[in-house]
């Protein structure tokens, strides 16, 4: 009797170790991984712009924005450690823009711009403007060579965004060069995140847009 209670109690000891074996194996398991958190330059105008008695600024193209190709190409929210290691990008595990960045900016561009004026896709510029034989637009192009969160100090960084852009007019013999400019601009992130470079990214394409306007009306004017 002693030695079947015994054995009894064994098995118990057995099946509870068990059990705590199967309870600690399933949360080994692996999580269901999370989706990267998506970013834009939020939803810009909420309203019309008032009409002012400025006269409308001459109508322009827009061509693609370019890049020299890499990571500037995909959607990642990029990062440089510039005290650390400078020449190298890295991306934000769990942050990626909507798009990539250069398509991001060129809408900002096409919106900010087209508030005091007509903006014209490059192509559809050329076609709208032969059909009607009148003057082509000057065209915009613009080359997108950094746009990264730049962290200067462990505690310290900016959304950096360099562009260099050219202005061209379109002739029958073909490209005349207007100018050139190369605008860089950095605006201080309020967090040293991922969330924090975004707003910086976000504020300092704004003022390179800014500075563009400025530009493009001083150029074509000249």
């Amino acid at each position: 009797m002693n030695s079947v209670a015994a054995c009894a109690r064994s098995t118990g000891v057995a099946g509870l170790f068990g059990l705590i074996f199967l309870l600690t194996g399933c949360s080994g398991l692996p999580d269901k991984p999370t989706r990267a958190t998506m970013y834009d330059f939020g939803p810009g105008a909420l309203a019309t712009q008032p009409t002012t008695r400025q006269a409308p600024l001459p109508p322009l193209a827009l061509d693609d924005v370019s890049t020299s190709g890499g990571a500037l190409d995909n959607m990642a929210v990029l990062y440089r450690l510039g005290y650390a290691d400078a020449q190298q990008l890295k991306p934000y595990s769990q942050a990626r823009w909507s798009m990539p960045p250069a398509q991001l900016v060129r809408q900002r561009v096409r919106e900010q711009l087209g508030q005091r004026r007509a903006v014209f896709s490059a192509g559809a510029s050329v076609a709208l403007n032969r059909s009607q034989n009148a003057t082509l637009p000057l065209l915009l192009r613009l080359d997108l060579e950094e746009f990264s969160h730049l962290f200067t100090a462990p505690n310290a960084s900016v959304g950096l965004i360099r562009l260099r852009a050219t202005l061209l007019e379109i002739t029958p013999a073909g490209e005349k060069l207007v100018g050139q400019r190369n605008v860089i601009v950095q605006r201080p992130a309020p967090s040293s995140d991922a969330p924090g470079g975004v707003q910086a990214l976000t504020a300092a394409t704004d003022a390179a847009i800014e500075e563009l306007d400025q530009w493009l009306q001083q150029a074509a004017g000249r």
